[in-house]
């Protein structure tokens, strides 16, 4: 039997087929319908924010989050990320600023932000990895300073909380990926979290290409809408929220007990989090384990069991990025050293905690060189 590192949730069919029968009664596919509008709504309500505007994918989200805030020359970022995060930087002519990530969160480090800043420089594009908080308030407090925007690419963090609420609540904007190996998906979809009607009706109008009236055009927009069979799904999947996540948590701390006695091996931690969504579980690899990465990578591919090491390659060690000055190794080495021992396990709704048992066991005893074994 093959595992996979995520599956998609899919609620039952027949709770979905009175939103199709809806659509196809309606005949209203696309342009902002009943289902779009309402989810918009419902995810605001969900988010305890302002404004949802949905899109067709989370790229063209963040590409059009760029575009909304005018964004020019320099746009500081992280490395250790979906190479989506950097790509949209490329799409706007924009100069990707790569700073190294904090050892213990792997966002990007707020005290390596400051030195990097030029007269060029106008944004700050900050990952919450994993859908662990950055450190907002000292990234705030830095854009502040240097009158910056922020645009947090919020792909990994549906849901969470930190201290203060919604992580979503941070930055000028936020984009949420709602593609199917996300926590909550819309078959396939994205969405931007703004904080005031003046900026929502502007990305509104991007998505849109640009028509701000029946017959009037003022902005160079794109098609970024989302469908109403997208949307449909996304109400229905709201529903299941919760249930999904006390899946996912139960999965999560199955792995903590088992995996807190390997030697070699770090589980990274939930740090800043008062509601996680636990999207992803990665582990990082020392030298205390005796094999690497990599090896424990093709290991246990060898028995069925399909992990991610996410992210590897760096964004800066891609061909498009490699030639900037700020992709060299000696700018980013502690995202370099993570980039060569985290290791994404599996985790969705439907894997079973004996299943997380037995690929628990499996680390352990590749992890050790005596023939002494003690029952996980």
């Amino acid at each position: 039997m093959t595992i996979f590192v995520t599956k998609p949730y899919l609620p039952p069919l027949d709770e979905f087929i009175p939103y199709l029968e809806s659509i196809w009664e309606s005949k209203s596919l696309t342009n902002g319908g009943k289902f779009h509008q309402q989810l918009e709504l419902e995810l605001a309500n969900y988010f305890g924010v302002e404004y949802v505007s949905l899109f067709t994918n989370g790229t063209i989200a963040l590409i059009t989050a760029l575009q909304a805030l005018q964004i020019t020359g320099e746009v500081i970022t992280t490395p250790y990320s979906f190479v989506a995060t950097s790509n949209s930087l490329l799409w706007n002519g924009l100069k990707p600023i790569f700073v190294d990530i904090d050892p213990f969160t792997l966002n990007i480090n707020p005290k390596k932000i400051e030195s990097t800043i030029t007269p060029q420089t106008t944004a700050i594009l900050p990952v919450h990895c994993y859908g662990h908080p950055c450190d907002v308030d000292a990234i705030q407090v830095i854009a502040d300073k240097y009158n910056l925007k922020i645009i947090y690419d919020a792909a990994h963090a549906f849901g969470v909380k930190n201290d203060g609420g919604s992580i979503l609540k941070h930055g000028d904007l936020s984009i949420l990926s709602l593609h199917s190996t996300k926590v909550f998906n819309t078959f396939e979809g994205g969405a931007i979290i703004s904080h005031n009607l003046l900026t929502k009706t502007h990305i509104d109008q991007l998505k849109n290409f640009g028509f701000t009236g029946e017959t009037t055009v003022a902005v160079a927009g794109i098609n970024g809408k989302m469908s109403e069979f997208n949307a449909a799904l996304g109400l229905l999947q709201l529903k299941h929220f919760d249930k999904i996540i006390e899946k996912r948590k139960q999965i999560d701390l199955t792995y903590r007990e088992k995996l807190v006695r390997i030697k070699g091996v770090k589980c990274l931690d939930n740090l800043n989090i008062s509601f996680s969504n636990y999207a992803y579980f990665p582990i990082i690899l020392n030298d205390d384990y005796c094999l690497s990465r990599d090896e424990l990578y093709e290991k246990l591919k060898e028995i069925g069991i399909n992990t991610r090491r996410y992210f590897y390659p760096l964004i800066s060690e891609f061909p498009l990025f490699k030639d900037f000055s700020s992709s060299s190794r000696t700018n980013l080495p502690i995202a370099f050293q993570m980039a060569n021992q985290v290791l994404c396990l599996p985790i969705y709704p439907d894997l079973s905690l004996d299943t997380v048992n037995e690929i628990c066991k499996f680390i352990y005893t590749q992890g050790i060189q005596t023939d002494k074994f003690n029952t996980l």
